[in-house]
């Protein structure tokens, strides 16, 4: 039997690392979808979101080669699979840290995604000061030939915590020595500082929530619109009328 043609044997690989990497590019869209749609829900029925804003990104086929040959690892797709989980990722910044709580739970008891995984560096940090929720859930992908499931890291952090978080990367970014504790210490310290303005903008959010809430009287026009997708629909007043009679 003649051995296969060099040219049919890289057809056969980027057939299948294309696969590959699609599958975890369309489990990374449903989960833009699935956020987006929270973050419009939050938007039209609460008239606030508790998402800022959203980044997502896959990792190269090289970026998981080099992982795997660090952790050496077979270098299989099936060996990838279950050993590199952050392919996926996608991170979720928020106003206030109860929203970040929000935001799980939420996530969490979506039927179709399995989680596998929470990490919680908000109630235990990391040493250097690092904070943020992790979440790693498996997300149902449907092919052409069938059920894919693909693992997606959800890191979920406040404004204060990504800024840090984005900083301390940038300044040690391949610095592969050892860093002097000196600056450790400051880093950790300005890691305090940002959780201090977390805690202060969550207590001031808190006292503003309670305030609104406590003013009961709404501007009966007010009352009569409601906004879907910035479009503005304003209910009729005889359906407002048959409500009102139902009260009776």
């Amino acid at each position: 039997m003649n051995a296969p043609h060099p040219i049919d044997q890289f057809k056969k690989f980027k057939y299948e690392i294309t696969r590959f990497m699609m599958i975890y590019k369309f489990a990374l869209d449903q989960m833009e979808t699935k956020i987006e749609v929270l973050k419009e829900e939050f938007q039209s029925l609460h008239d606030y979101s508790p998402i800022e804003h959203t980044k997502s990104r896959l990792k190269s086929p090289e970026s998981i080669m080099n992982k795997m040959f660090r952790k050496n690892h077979e270098l299989t797709f099936e060996s990838i699979k279950e050993n590199i989980k952050d392919i996926a990722g996608v991170r979720i910044t928020c106003s206030f840290i109860s929203d970040i709580y929000r935001i799980k739970d939420m996530l969490c008891n979506q039927s179709d995604l399995r989680v596998l995984e929470v990490k919680d560096y908000i109630q235990n940090p990391k040493p250097n000061g690092y904070q943020s929720l992790h979440l790693l859930v498996e997300v149902p992908v449907y092919m052409s030939n069938g059920q894919e499931r693909a693992c997606v890291e959800i890191q979920i952090r406040t404004i204060a915590m990504d800024f840090w978080a984005s900083l301390e990367h940038k300044i040690f970014y391949k610095y592969n020595k050892d860093v002097p504790e000196r600056l450790t210490k400051e880093l950790k310290s300005a890691a305090d500082s940002a959780n201090a303005l977390d805690q202060q903008m969550e207590r001031l959010h808190r006292e503003i929530q309670e305030i609104k809430d406590a003013e009961n009287e709404r501007d009966e026009e007010e009352l009569r619109r409601i906004i879907i997708n910035n479009q503005q629909f304003t209910l009729p007043s005889n359906l407002l009328k048959l409500l009102g009679d139902g009260e009776h």
